[in-house]
């Protein structure tokens, strides 16, 4: 089969490199190229900050009215709808996750749009109360400028979308470069930009490696806010990027996540919840919930519940409707899983169930569901954010043990509390450093509410009806409302 050909998205129009350069995208079930994505050049980065750059100094759209820019991200949601089948399909084949998975976000991501569009003329500033005869002050929050977002192959659509829905609320242009890992959904979505007639340079989607493309993208002097989401040593080659251009910086990192598991629970209800939280998406997730932390008296039972789970859990093609986990994006997760768990094993780690890639499977990077038995935290598999299938097991006795085995950890990104006893989760829950906890649930999402993590999990915050704040400067007003002239500065009374 021909390998299908993409194109990227600048200043309303399709183009290919500059220099016709492309790289291949290959489906993880498969281990087939499947298609050729464009490798944006240095040039290729710089005229798409300079459409951008044009459309917020030039265009219309950052001097539209705010309730005009809500329509156009109306517009947009509409026009998101129709895609949503062949952007989930596209995103299966290019990522290995579950069609039922990025159908659902693919048209899930609409209802982004909307919930911004309806704030997009309720960013406020404020009047301070003054005394009759003072100065009137005011503040006015305007739009930053051009933004540079940077997203990973996993749920890309929603990723982006909550970035790109707050920035233009508020009155900006966005470059979005999209994953070299899985570029192709991110590419299609475009369509849906297109169709939604928005100024052209307003929304702009290049695809590349992180050299040229991200390094030219995060450094560029016409960029003045970056957000973006990826891994820790990614992050730390973006940062000094920062120091060219002085451009505001939010981070969305890595996680480690802990899930405490009290032993007055419901234990099918926990047994749902910890295998949603680790091998929903294959693990692949920032907010994975990869360190369970069970109290001792029910952990045998527990385990026991997960380990059946987990061995009936249906692994195959991700497009097939019956399927439950599909493969691993890229084949260097694999091999890194591989390379930690034979570590933590010589290190005293138990393997319970899984631990390989499945005999069924001669093709694909498939790894199966894992569980291991941990009996102390500085594992491999327990300090290490694995972004796969392994759920590592911890006993503990009482709150506090309980406390501390859940904070030692350099990421703080996620958690979750199980528990019937409401005032020991709301407790536990503020205890754990963590910039989002579900309580008896997990992997619940909503745009309602925002997520990002501490530590090294990054700084910033997405989602949510503040985080269209950081995408505005905040101005002051001084206003004399005296009506007399301006007094002689060098003449003090």
């Amino acid at each position: 089969m021909a390998d299908t050909h993409y194109q990227m998205f600048i200043d309303g129009g399709w183009r290919d490199a500059s220099d016709g350069v492309t790289f291949k995208s290959v489906n993880p079930a498969t281990e087939e190229a499947w298609a050729d994505v464009p490798e944006a050049t240095e040039a290729d980065v710089n005229d798409a900050v300079l459409a951008a750059h044009r459309a917020f100094e030039e265009g219309p759209w950052p001097r539209m009215k705010p309730a005009e820019r809500a329509r156009h991200l109306r517009r947009l949601a509409d026009c998101v709808r129709p895609y949503a089948e062949a952007l989930g399909r596209t995103e299966t084949t290019d990522t290995g996750k579950l069609l039922r998975e990025t159908r659902w976000q693919a048209g899930n991501v609409s209802g982004v749009y909307e919930f911004y569009a309806g704030l997009a003329d309720k960013v406020h500033g404020y009047t301070p109360m003054t005394g009759p005869d003072d100065p009137f002050l005011m503040t006015v929050r305007e739009p930053v400028g051009v933004v540079a977002g940077i997203v990973p192959w996993n749920s890309q659509l929603q990723l982006a979308a909550y970035k790109i829905a707050p920035a233009l609320a508020a009155g900006n242009s966005i470059i979005i470069k999209a994953s070299e890992h899985a570029s192709c959904a991110l590419l299609d979505f475009a369509r849906a930009i297109a169709d939604a007639d928005l100024p052209p340079g307003v929304v702009n989607i290049v695809s590349g490696g992180g050299v040229p493309c991200g390094q030219a993208l995060t450094s560029h002097p016409l960029v003045s806010r970056i957000t973006f989401t990826g891994g820790v040593e990614t992050a730390r080659r973006v940062i000094p990027n920062t120091a060219n251009n002085i451009a505001r910086l939010s981070l969305e990192l890595g996680g480690k996540s802990p899930v405490v598991v009290f032993d007055d629970v419901d234990l099918e209800s926990a047994t749902n919840g910890v295998v949603a939280g680790i091998f929903g998406a294959s693990g692949q997730s920032c907010a994975a919930g990869s360190r369970l932390i069970v109290q001792d008296t029910i952990h045998d039972e527990l385990v026991e519940r997960l380990v059946a789970k987990a061995e009936s859990i249906r692994i195959g093609d991700p497009l097939d409707e019956e399927t439950q986990m599909g493969p691993l994006a890229t084949y260097q997760q694999r091999d890194r899983i591989e390379d930690l768990l034979a570590q933590s094993v010589d290190q005293g780690a138990r393997v319970l169930t899984g631990g390989s890639r499945p005999r069924a499977f001669n093709k694909g990077w498939y790894f199966e569901p894992t569980i291991v038995d941990c009996d102390h935290q500085e594992l491999p598999v327990v300090r290490n954010e694995l972004f796969g299938p392994v759920l590592s097991v911890l006993k503990f006795k009482d709150e506090a043990e309980a406390l501390a085995i859940a904070n030692d950890c350099d990421f703080a990104f996620a958690g979750g509390v199980f528990s019937k006893d409401v005032s020991r989760a709301l407790r536990v829950s503020r205890r754990i450093r963590a910039g989002r906890l579900w309580i008896n649930t997990y992997r619940v999402t909503s745009a309602q509410v925002p997520f990002g993590g501490f530590k090294r999990s990054g700084y910033g915050r997405e989602a949510g009806i503040e985080s269209i704040n950081d995408f505005t400067e905040l101005k002051s007003i001084l206003i004399d409302t005296s009506g007399e002239p301006v007094a002689d500065p060098f003449i003090m009374r």
